[in-house]
């Protein structure tokens, strides 16, 4: 074994959690704008999952080892970095890589470990706010004053994106799948939770809005719940998917599209490009940042594994358990 080289999470073929084992290998060469983060903490996403089982293929040219945020030390640069020094505690969106004890990522894509916060809270922010902020505030263009339905808002998504939307000054609806998760979303600043496996959101929204309905629908569900979101959005309401968790397929209503004058748009984080996901982090930096540095905006982490418990913590966030972020952790916390 190399004494450069890192323990990490491997797989030598697709399928349940049990085909996770560690290896060790030694990162490639640093190129322009990148650096080296020695883990302590790992976030555990949904996309992890998919990627495991053989549905969602690192880009070209990214890691092929699992995890896409990490928090932890710079420990090498790129001879172009100069936003960062060596020893700075930094959290990283990565484009693959973060189950590992070290991780190469851009330099732009880093942002610093807010006040007070550890690395393992730290770790549950990239993933989350790069996605929620790139296509709710961005895409969506929400603002105070508006209202926005989130779909599986006690998941790491929905609690970031109910933190967001009540920090930018919306009104805030969920969809979550237990009575106990709904009340979840209600403690995080939710002003109305319904429980989707017992009761059809449409009609609680639109009388809860005196039939107007809501101005954005942040979704992740997909499926048979599109219409349903058309059905719940206002006049000129703005639509933005980020996952299928109920299929990748609809039949859609194309005139509620036209009648109402409906945007409907959408967007995967980890194949967008280097400048993209710079412009993101360059807007949390400048307004998300302050906030969580002020404990304004607080994202909760629902539970902390060890590395070496990594199969467990893939268990968990498919049992649909969690409320809020699963991380894994590498070093000190």
């Amino acid at each position: 074994m190399s004494v450069n080289s890192i323990k990490h999470v491997t797989y030598n073929e697709t399928g349940a959690a049990e085909v996770m084992h560690f290896s060790h290998s030694v990162l490639p060469t640093l190129k322009a704008g990148q650096l080296i983060i020695k883990v302590h903490a790992a976030g555990v996403n949904g996309p992890d999952i998919k990627q495991r089982e053989g549905a969602y293929p690192p880009p070209k040219g990214a890691s092929p080892i699992l995890g896409l945020e990490v928090a932890g030390e710079v420990i090498a640069m790129a001879k172009d970095v100069s936003q960062w020094q060596i020893g700075d505690k930094i959290c990283a969106l990565v484009p693959g890589g973060g189950y590992a004890e070290q991780v190469i990522t851009y330099a732009s894509h880093c942002l610093p470990i807010p006040k007070g916060y550890s690395f393992v809270q730290a770790a549950a922010l990239p993933e989350t706010c790069f996605t929620v902020w790139g296509n709710l505030v961005n895409r969506a263009k929400l603002k105070a004053g508006e209202s926005v339905l989130i779909h599986g808002g006690s998941g790491g998504i929905g609690t970031t994106a109910i933190q967001i939307a009540k920090a930018l000054g919306a009104k805030v609806f969920v969809t979550s799948g237990s009575d106990e998760k709904c009340q979840y979303c209600l403690d995080q600043g939710a002003s109305m939770a319904v429980n989707y496996h017992k009761d059809d959101f449409v009609e609680p929204i639109l009388a809860a809005t005196h039939a107007k309905g809501v101005d954005v629908v942040l979704d992740i569900a997909g499926g048979d719940f599109i219409n349903r979101n058309l059905k719940v959005l206002a006049f000129d309401g703005r639509m933005v998917s980020v996952a299928t968790q109920r299929g990748a397929k609809a039949e859609v209503n194309i005139f509620s599209i036209m009648a109402k004058r409906i945007q409907w748009t959408g967007s995967t984080l980890r194949p967008q490009s280097v400048e993209a996901k710079a412009d993101i982090a360059a807007g949390l930096l400048a307004q998300l940042w302050p906030l969580l540095d002020a404990k304004q905006v607080q994202i909760r982490v629902d539970k902390v594994f060890p590395f070496d418990e990594v199969v467990k913590a893939h268990h968990y966030m498919e049992s649909a358990q969690h409320r809020g972020k699963i991380i894994l952790q590498l070093g000190e916390a």
